[in-house]
């Protein structure tokens, strides 16, 4: 084996060069699903762990790994500091692609589409479910600027522990989630000899979707 690539007696988890759930499958929700159900068996850390793809002020993509905290047909969410690179750049280019990788799998899903916030009352339940600690840091956390040392960060965290002593942690007005509405989603899945599975389906005006298998 070279390069990288596999043998044919390598598991590829489906036989020939068909794989059937992305043949039968007629929207990506439903698969998506059992996707990361699946992963979530599997993966040894983070299944929901996506890279998320966004655009800077000069045009230049900016891309890191966050954690997909719900979804459904209206979308993918995730939630970040608004002051953050990621915040500030989608609130000025509200587009995103998404990229899930699951190597215990052999699988990908890639998505994009148009980026809106979540409702406050989306983004205060999530923030209430949080572990306290974590409520904290996002209040001690000014997420992507400079910081004069490890021990500056410390004391934020102290002040802000010291304030919220008592009492339920509120989410701060700095902090809320994004939802990625899906006009594309790639499905690949490995295949052997690097004949992979690709299916990629497309919203269409009237919301329903369309699908075209692809070549590797």
């Amino acid at each position: 084996m070279t390069d990288g690539e596999l043998t044919a007696t390598e598991d590829h988890g489906e036989d020939g060069l068909t794989s059937g759930d992305l043949e039968r499958a007629t929207e990506p929700f439903r698969l998506f699903s059992e996707w990361l159900a699946e992963a979530s068996a599997t993966e040894p850390n983070d299944p929901n762990a996506m890279a998320l793809a966004t655009l800077d002020a000069a045009g230049m993509p900016d891309v890191r790994m966050v954690l997909l905290k719900g979804f459904d047909e209206a979308g993918f969410v995730f939630y970040t500091n608004l002051g953050s690179a990621k915040g500030r750049q989608l609130a000025a280019s509200p587009k995103a692609a998404l990229l899930f990788h699951w190597k215990s799998l052999r699988r990908q899903v890639r998505v994009r589409g148009a980026v809106t916030p979540v409702s406050d009352a989306e983004a205060d339940a999530y923030f209430a479910s949080r572990p306290r600690l974590a409520r904290i840091g996002a209040w001690a956390s000014k997420q992507s600027a400079p910081i004069e040392s490890r021990l500056a960060l410390e004391k934020a965290v102290a002040l802000y522990t010291a304030k919220f002593a008592v009492g339920e942690v509120p989410r701060p007005p700095h902090w809320s989630g994004f939802r990625i509405a899906a006009e594309q989603i790639e499905f690949w899945r490995d295949g052997a000899f690097r004949l992979h599975h690709r299916v990629l389906f497309t919203q269409t005006e009237s919301g329903g979707w369309t699908k075209a298998i692809l070549q590797p």
